[in-house]
């Protein structure tokens, strides 16, 4: 009998603690599986051995070195398509990879301001961590049409022509079309300064690594930095950061729209994001369409550019400014066509005019702003108008003008027009530290029309 009873206790010890562990197994995380890598070409990885879904992260072990990051961004049965946020050095065949648990999740919070982060919200301006309260994914929730407050109100971005014969209104998506060298980068930077925002997003997507330090010292400048987010993803990183970079710039001003704030959203530029994107989907064997960009290319800028604008009634505003590289200068480029499709209204600068020393090289007479009639004043938008027919009217005849074949007398609106085109030359350049408020630019409007005005038009 002792040695039953001997043998009935260690069974009860046994199943006790069996039980102990068995509700241990239950706390414990699931395992991870580990796949591994099979494939390299170009720039897209292939992995066997693991499940995840499109815009999954996960972590690839190199023989050397710290894990990198990747995203899936494609598949085909059982292979993943990955692509690295960072370059991969000592990758070999067979090398591990796992998926990620919070990989696509950022700090966000007020702390931010004054701050320069990468693509994923990592610091880059060496001044230690963000120490941000909050995180939140890169994809922020979705707004119904019908919540959408209208565009009411007028935005004072400091830039002259812009205030009067562009107006800008809270929550409204303009694009700066322009070539390389116009000064797409300073009219940004100018708008950082002078702007009436409360809070100003910077995207610098795909742009030359040394434009990234000029922008910050010179044309944002250390009053504009202050109540700024900068977000840097030069042209040598992966088109995945560059990209990751655009999302991350349009989650911030979400997130401060959501504080209530009125938010200037600057993307320089809309055209490196899509050329991101046209790298990844070719990557993994998406077929070409208009021009080299897959369909993919066109599906996505809707999407980034629809998340800007006002949010619900009694909350904040994302006005952004998204400027579009035309190669060439050519305005029918396919980006071009399709970004001027999806926005409020469209800015284009001039290279002739910036070869003549004319800043900002603003083309009064190809740009528009689809929401100014809505947020101006009649008297307001008459005056634009009346601006921009003399204006008009003087560029029809300068052939001749400027050979000394028109004979004055000939037409009384081309007179008024060469008497008024030194007033209106000045009107329209500005100086790189001018500022000029929307009332005064209104009241410069209305002088240059003036002593004699063109008939028919009337300035209050």
């Amino acid at each position: 009998m002792p040695a039953m009873s001997r043998v009935l206790s260690m069974s009860n010890r046994l199943a006790n603690r069996l039980k102990g562990l068995k509700n241990l197994s239950y706390s414990l995380p699931a395992p991870m599986a580990q796949g591994q890598i099979t494939r390299l070409i170009g720039l897209t990885l292939e992995a066997v051995g693991i499940k995840a879904s499109m815009g999954d992260y996960c972590l690839i072990y190199p023989d050397q070195g710290e894990p990198v990051e990747a995203e899936v961004v494609g598949f085909s049965g059982d292979r993943i398509y990955l692509m690295p946020i960072d370059l991969i050095e000592g990758l070999s065949p067979g090398a591990r990879v796992s998926p990620m648990v919070g990989g696509n999740e950022v700090e966000v919070g007020f702390e931010l301001l004054g701050r320069v982060i990468n693509g994923v919200g990592k610091p880059l301006d060496g001044l230690g961590p963000l120490g941000c309260p909050q995180k939140t994914t890169l994809q922020g929730p979705s707004i119904n049409p019908l919540s959408r407050k209208p565009i009411s109100q007028t935005l004072d971005v400091g830039i002259r022509s812009i205030n009067a014969l562009l107006s800008v209104g809270r929550g409204q998506r303009i694009g700066l079309f322009a070539g390389s060298g116009v000064g797409k980068s300073v009219l940004l930077g100018m708008m950082t300064r002078f702007t009436e925002a409360e809070i100003i997003i910077v995207g610098l997507i795909g742009e030359r690594g040394r434009e990234v330090k000029e922008f910050i010292d010179h044309s944002l400048g250390a009053e504009g930095l202050a109540r700024s987010v900068v977000v840097a993803s030069p042209a040598d990183e992966s088109p995945l950061m560059r990209l990751r970079a655009a999302q991350l710039s349009t989650r911030l001003a979400e997130y401060f729209r959501e504080q209530g704030k009125n938010v200037l959203l600057l993307m320089d530029s809309l055209t490196r994001y899509a050329q991101a994107q046209r790298e990844i989907a070719l990557a993994v064997g998406e077929p070409p369409a208009t021009k080299g960009y897959p369909p993919s290319v066109f599906a996505k800028l809707p999407k980034l550019v629809e998340r800007a604008g006002n949010g619900d009634h009694g909350g904040g505003s994302v006005t952004a400014f998204y400027t579009v590289l035309t190669e060439g200068d050519d305005q029918q480029d396919p980006i071009a066509d399709s970004a001027r499709a999806i926005l409020d209204g469209h800015i284009v600068l001039s290279r002739n005019l910036a070869e003549r020393g004319h800043y900002p090289a603003i083309d009064i007479e190809q740009s528009i702003s689809r929401a100014m009639p809505q947020i101006v004043s009649p008297e307001h938008l008459q005056a634009a108008m009346g601006f921009k027919q003399i204006y008009s009217k003087y560029q029809q005849n300068s052939d001749l003008i400027s050979v000394g074949a028109y004979m004055r007398g000939s037409d009384a609106e081309t007179d008024f027009a060469i008497e008024r085109m030194p007033l209106m030359n000045a009107f329209l350049q500005q100086g790189l530290q001018e500022s000029f408020p929307f009332q005064q630019s209104l009241t410069d409007l209305a002088m240059t029309l003036s002593p004699a005005q063109q008939p028919g038009a009337e300035v209050s």
